[in-house]
């Protein structure tokens, strides 16, 4: 469990230095997300999820 609250911690932190750093162009990016289709944003968020998976599967064995 603490792992997975480190996790969290890790994605708070890196959310935060991007929008304190680059507002304007997370601004942006924000509005292409609402051009975006459905199914382009679900395939985009299946393979982020299995990357993230393998991943974490690689590093912690």
């Amino acid at each position: 469990m603490s792992d997975f609250l480190v996790a969290i911690g890790l994605v708070f932190a890196l959310e935060g230095i991007l929008f304190a750093a680059f507002p304007g162009p997370v601004k942006q990016a924000m509005t292409h997300v609402t051009d975006t289709p459905d199914g382009t944003l679900r395939i985009i968020g299946i393979v982020s999820a299995v990357v993230g998976v393998i991943l974490v599967w690689f590093i912690r064995g």
